[in-house]
């Protein structure tokens, strides 16, 4: 079967070999070379004894190797997992264990992570970058093993509320239908175009609408190591850059540089944002440069972007995310299934051929996740008469700070495993900056206080999840008549706890 990613890459190396795919800082790479190297890589993978289907790991912060290596990991027929370097080693074991992951490779400097990692479960191979930086060297290779179109190619793990990670499955079907859907909408994804990536390659909008959208379509993808408000903005004007997505933050924090006052940015087709909601000081900041941004609605179960407001609607309805797309559909159902009515909350459902076929090895959670042919989301919205779709908020118990989902239970058993802590519980606080922080609510007796705590969490999670509020109470927490801790009552008392209490990192 040739539609696969890996057919596409060889189509362009084949056809404009010259034309740049990638550019990190200084450095750049032609799609002749980055076919070459991928197939390399790939060969010494298959070389190493990993199987078609087999689940291969990979971790680091962004850079030239790590998006040569997952394509190499696609080419051998290997299943990509894409590992967020800020994770610490208990964390890594958790997602890698799920996955069955047989190889992880990763920078040199991430050794004692990885072997601090294997100590801690099930044995796995690694191997270092440094083994497949000098294979960029060499002649034409187009080695690649294709799989079927349904199989899994990619895990994108993603927290639930329960605190258990999930990993999402991709398949080549639906990645290149996102593709597909992508290049016939109002997107500025086409063969020829730029984009300008921000966002770690790790998580699904850099490896989906960073690495794929522009493998599959030829275009290039300027990939930047970390996010430079004032370098990226001039990024926009140098590369004249066609799509730039990202969080408020980060549209935010270009707006403010002096950079983007001078730079002409007429380049940018689209400039979508989402995982909060977009000041109407934002959009007018960027809408005086001639770029409407956009609201968006996604989620990693169906491909990062499921819906997007139109051009058209950007400023009269900015609060809302759309109708859905051609072939992605979304609508508000009541508990029991029925279609909610116009400006009646419920929970947003949403089927396409970009939806996920299920979740790795978890027949329960996909069970859950997909009743009949409909995707559901965990978040509640409403249904405009026009039918476009407005976020209201999730029925799932997640914080998602800068873009970035963290369970809340996650934190309250890390924190729960502190000798002398007896109740706590995770809330989301306001944050200016990321929108959302993790605030931690915890009786506690003894001596335990806020800097135990915190110094327990940055060992064991990474450091976006460590709460940034620490509020130790005497008083038993809230509980609902079931004995369960009621987190409607304790975010109710502690809604303006950003307010009222001092951060302590």
């Amino acid at each position: 079967m040739a539609a696969t990613i890996g057919s596409a890459l060889h189509w362009w190396a084949d056809t404009k070999g010259d034309q740049r795919a990638l550019v990190v800082d200084d450095e750049t790479l032609t799609y002749r070379e980055l076919q070459d190297w991928s197939s390399r890589v790939a060969r010494r993978i298959a070389d190493a004894g990993i199987a078609p289907g087999d689940r291969v790991g990979v971790l680091g912060p962004n850079s030239m190797t790590w998006p040569v290596l997952a394509l190499g990991v696609l080419k051998a027929g290997a299943v990509l997992v894409p590992l967020n370097p800020r994770l610490k080693p208990a964390e890594l074991r958790k997602v890698l264990d799920d996955a069955g992951a047989v190889l992880t490779i990763a920078p040199a400097e991430f050794a004692e992570q990885i072997e601090q990692t294997r100590t801690l479960g099930q044995d796995f191979r690694s191997l270092s970058f440094d083994e497949f930086t000098g294979l960029r060297a060499g002649g034409r290779d187009d080695f690649r093993i294709d799989v079927a179109p349904d199989e899994p190619v990619a895990l994108l793990f993603t927290s639930g509320s329960t605190g258990l990670s999930k990993g999402v499955i991709c398949t080549n079907r639906t990645l290149l239908s996102i593709v597909f859907e992508a290049t016939l909408t109002e997107e500025g994804f086409r063969p020829g175009s730029t984009s300008l990536l921000l966002l770690p390659l790790v998580f699904t909008p850099g490896l989906v609408w960073g690495l794929v959208m522009a493998v599959v379509l030829g275009n290039t993808l300027v990939i930047e190591k970390e996010f430079k408000p004032a370098r990226a903005a001039r990024l926009i004007g140098e590369h004249r850059v066609n799509a730039l997505f990202g969080v408020p933050l980060v549209f935010e924090a270009i707006a403010k540089t002096p950079e983007f006052a001078d730079t002409e940015i007429s380049s940018l087709r689209t400039a979508i944002v989402g995982g909060a909601a977009v000041a109407p000081a934002l959009l007018k900041a960027w809408a005086d440069k001639g770029v409407e941004l956009r609201q968006i609605y996604g989620m990693t179960e169906a491909g990062g972007v499921a819906t997007a407001t139109t051009r058209a609607e950007a400023f009269t309805h900015p609060d809302t995310c759309g109708r859905g797309s051609i072939f992605t559909e979304l609508k508000v159902v009541r508990s029991d299934g029925t279609d909610a009515d116009p400006g009646e909350e419920g929970e947003i459902v949403l089927r396409g051929p970009g939806v996920t076929p299920g979740y790795w090895d978890d027949d329960e959670s996909t069970a859950q996740a997909l009743r009949g042919g409909w995707l559901h989301s965990g978040d509640l919205g409403t249904l405009d008469d026009g039918g476009r779709v407005k976020f209201v908020d999730r029925m799932k118990d997640l914080i998602i700070t800068g873009g970035i989902n963290i369970s809340p239970v996650e934190i309250e058993r890390v924190i729960g495993d502190i000798d002398g802590v007896e109740e706590v519980a995770v809330i989301a606080a306001a944050d200016e900056r990321f929108g959302e922080t993790p605030a931690a609510i915890v009786t506690v007796r003894g001596d335990v206080d806020a800097a135990v705590i915190v110094a327990h969490c940055d060992r064991v999670v990474a450091d976006y999840k460590v709460p940034r509020y620490v509020v130790i109470r005497d008083e038993p927490l809230p509980r609902l008549p079931s004995g369960k801790l009621s987190k409607t009552a304790i975010r109710c008392e502690y809604r303006d706890v950003a307010e009222r209490f001092n951060k302590v990192r």
